[in-house]
């Protein structure tokens, strides 16, 4: 099976991130921070990935430092679960709605991070968390799992349903890019012969 624990401790943040690629979408998640619990518990069901995410950070400053954190470490954890990458999809992508919202995200596991993220929230906070924290989260991912990530909100009126909409679309896409590809076993998914 393709799992990966990661350790991140920094004077911010004490995090913990264990990631199990072939799982059955189990996440057992401690961040201070329900709302991001809330949309990780949707990239673990929904990208039918094991996530155990363990996380102690400075919230009494805000919120800022502990999300980006978990990002990183996430996407340390996926890019060393995926090893050499030999024999995956490489690409996914997904459309999820969720009443009025729909988002599109696309996935490349290229080993060049890169990130669009084009999500017109509709109102700055959802309960007390700081939708601009969202962004630092996928940057954060896609830095350190060395992917290209296009979010775009379509349409949406509540930013609740705006934010589950992009993380139940990450999580598909996700799922689909790490798939095994039945036609390409042994191989790389690249004509470099590396990613």
């Amino acid at each position: 099976m393709r799992k990966a624990t990661i350790s991140r401790n920094t004077k911010e943040t004490q995090i913990t991130v264990s990631v199990n690629l072939d799982g059955n979408g189990t996440a057992k998640l401690s961040t201070g921070l329900p709302f991001l619990e809330h949309m990780l518990d949707q990239v673990a069901r929904h990208g039918q990935v094991d996530l155990d995410i363990d996380a102690k950070g400075d919230l009494h400053i805000d919120a800022h430092h502990t999300v980006e954190d978990i990002g990183i470490a996430l996407g340390q954890a996926v890019l060393q679960a995926a090893g050499s990458k030999t024999g995956i999809y490489r690409y996914g992508h997904a459309y999820v709605p969720l009443d009025e919202a729909l988002s599109r995200v696309v996935i490349d596991f290229s080993g060049r991070p890169g990130l669009v993220f084009e999500v017109p929230f509709t109102r700055p906070l959802i309960g007390e968390f700081d939708v601009d924290l969202i962004r630092e989260f996928f940057q954060g991912f896609v830095n350190h799992a060395q992917a290209t990530l296009h979010i775009d909100n379509l349409r949406g009126g509540n930013a609740h349903h705006q934010a589950e909409t992009v993380f139940k679309a990450f999580a598909r896409a996700l799922r689909m890019a790490l798939e095994p590809d039945p036609r390409a076993q042994g191989t790389i998914p690249s004509t470099k012969g590396v990613l």
